[in-house]
């Protein structure tokens, strides 16, 4: 289903007034609609955003309108310039490292709109999704405490988030996920997903690809392969 949050309408009517074809290239657009930010799955709850900017190139004004998420897989330097604001912020000395997970608090924060430009050498890849509705969906997350495999990275009034990092040969605790949300591949590998009464369903996930998931699971997931595989889970509130 693709329908918009009423405060993206909103945005939309405030930063893009003029016609599409009068619009210049420094008119704010949405976060999702913004370059280098490609919307891959939509559904009730988020927008999920592969984000890649190559080096030398700038996402455009774009306007954040909504509370999101996002999962770090290579660093960059970039400098930040914020709408209406002739002062370019440097690069930070310390650049985001592969698997950094952060919430970025718009409700708290309000709507903004900048333009980040990638002036290093690499690209600037991550993951992000954009939350709809104005706060919690009245999801029960599971906690997963004890679990073995799950270092839980992020909990909030929206999100709750898992690291997990397995060797090969080494698989997680059983978990059973009581709400929705999604998985992000740090590093990818090959691994089976293991669900009581149905047979291993192996996988081989790329860096930085990602999978939708419903609630109700319940699973372990083992490392079947030869080197290190990383994910993060998330799970909606």
């Amino acid at each position: 289903m693709r329908q918009f949050i009423p405060t993206a309408l909103l945005v939309a009517a405030a930063v893009c007034s003029m016609p599409a074809n009068a619009q210049s290239k420094d008119d704010p657009v949405l976060m999702h609609e913004a370059p280098f930010h490609v919307p891959i799955i939509e559904n009730d709850e988020m927008i999920v955003l592969r984000i890649n900017i190559p080096p030398s190139r700038d996402t455009g004004f774009h306007t954040h309108y909504a509370d999101s998420v996002s999962v770090n897989l290579s660093p960059a330097i970039r400098t930040n310039q914020d709408y209406g604001e002739e002062k370019i912020t440097p690069p930070s000395s310390s650049q985001a490292l592969p698997g950094r997970v952060s919430f970025n608090n718009v409700t708290e924060r309000g709507h903004y709109t900048h333009k980040a430009t990638n002036v290093g050498p690499t690209p600037f890849h991550n993951v992000s999704f954009i939350l709809k509705g104005d706060g919690a969906r009245g999801y029960s997350a599971s906690s997963r405490a004890g679990a073995a495999g799950y270092e839980q990275v992020l909990d909030n009034a929206r999100v709750r988030a898992w690291r997990i990092v397995l060797e090969p040969g080494e698989a997680t605790g059983r978990i059973t996920q009581t709400a929705p949300g999604l998985r992000i591949y740090v590093r990818g590998g090959v691994i089976d997903e293991l669900v009581p009464g149905a047979a291993p369903r192996g996988m081989a996930p790329n860096s930085g690809e990602f999978i939708w998931q419903d609630a109700d699971q319940t699973r372990v997931v083992e490392n079947t392969g030869s080197t290190i595989v990383e994910f993060i889970e998330f799970e909606v509130k």
